[in-house]
């Protein structure tokens, strides 16, 4: 490496420090010649259930070169969000306490698309100020194959939960990209360690993992909860608990967390609010109080009829029947999906005869035939 090259380097890594980033390290554009190949057998399994979008771009997403023919080299830069030792704060706090909904750790902050896509273009700048040639930058919001590339930079390697650990980071961290015209010196790809263990596919609560390294989507607590449109399929529902956003399960149980570190107050905080929130006070949004709890959040995307559907199962698994009032009310729901939630939660939560004094009223006015379905899944 010239030295021209070395003091590039040297002030793109103080840049990405300031800005929050734990680490930066570079890949090839073809540093990733078998990630296509793994993404269409991933298609052709199915595995990807109703995320057409992945099909959809699958061609430009293989490669980096598919997206951008003009890409030389890929900085790959990982902010840590670990969270801090407090025992309220730990990942799965919520499964000792019921009456409270599980939200992923990574969702607990701001919408990190907007904290690490502007900083990303900070540091694009100061690389096209310094040396020239054209950029891109990609956080997880293009056909980009984020992990593959990470493990080719080297910042950690995809583990058999397929997501990518790190071993200064554990699984705490985000990913973020910038593409570049220029031929950069290259980090070296980081070698598997995950060895004999299999803790994170152990840990899953519904089996989403058809073999190591493999994922199904379809079976998948983080699908269920964020992707997956309309009612969860009912076989789901008692494992999902009261995870009511996501599902950190799997990362939890990675060993290499132990030499991880909780995220520097100067990058990201954790609203106090989202860990570990009482499901009675979330069965009561509505739609703008939905808008403004879960503003800046990324949350706020999947909207709050789906929202509210997971925070119901979280309730009929709760066994709380000081919710039942709760529920009761999103038994007149508009929305489809959150009324034959409302029904199942209802249903795990009420005396038989009540159950059934309701259901009769219901039934003879209800059109919807996936809510219909739900009652009559019900005692007779």
């Amino acid at each position: 490496m010239d030295r021209k090259t070395q003091k590039l380097l040297e002030a793109f890594q103080a840049k990405a420090e300031t800005l929050g980033f734990d680490a930066v390290r570079i890949a090839a554009a073809d540093g990733i010649p078998e990630a296509g190949e793994r993404l269409h057998q991933f298609l052709d399994k199915g595995y990807h259930g109703t995320m057409g979008w992945m099909a959809e771009t699958a061609d430009r997403r293989q490669s980096p070169a598919a997206l951008w023919p003009e890409v030389r080299s890929v900085i790959m830069l990982a902010m840590n969000y670990g969270p801090d030792d407090a025992p309220e704060n730990h990942p799965l706090a919520h499964l000792k306490n019921p009456g409270t909904g599980g939200i992923s750790v990574y969702a607990r902050h701001r919408d990190y698309h907007d904290v690490i896509k502007g900083r990303l273009k900070e540091l694009a700048s100061l690389l096209v100020s310094r040396a020239g040639g054209d950029v891109k930058v990609f956080v997880d919001t293009a056909p980009v194959m984020e992990k593959p590339l990470g493990q080719a930079a080297g910042l950690g390697w995809q583990g058999k939960h397929t997501n990518l650990v790190s071993r200064e980071l554990g699984s705490w961290f985000f990913l973020g990209a910038i593409f570049t015209t220029l031929e950069l010196p290259l980090s070296g790809a980081e070698r598997d360690h995950c060895g004999s263990c299999r803790a994170c596919l152990d840990a899953c609560p519904t089996d989403a993992f058809p073999a190591p390294y493999q994922l199904d989507a379809r079976r998948c607590i983080s699908y269920l909860t964020i992707e997956h449109p309309g009612p969860i399929p009912a076989e789901f529902r008692e494992a999902i608990g009261n995870r009511i956003y996501g599902c950190d399960d799997c990362l939890a149980a990675c060993p290499w967390n132990k030499f991880a570190e909780a995220a520097r107050e100067a990058k990201l905080i954790a609203r106090e609010d989202l860990t570990n929130p009482a499901l009675t006070d979330l069965l009561e949004l509505d739609d703008a109080d939905f808008r403004k709890l879960f503003s800046g959040s990324p949350i706020k995307r999947i909207g709050r009829n789906r929202f509210l559907r997971n925070v119901l199962i979280a309730a009929g698994n709760s066994g709380d029947t000081d919710l039942l009032d709760d529920v009761r009310i999103h038994l007149g729901d508009p929305d489809e999906t959150v009324r034959s939630t409302a029904v199942w939660a209802f249903r795990k939560l009420a005396p038989a005869d009540g159950y059934q004094a309701e259901k009769q009223k219901a039934i003879a006015q209800e059109t919807e035939e996936v809510v219909r379905a739900e009652w009559l899944a019900g005692t007779s």
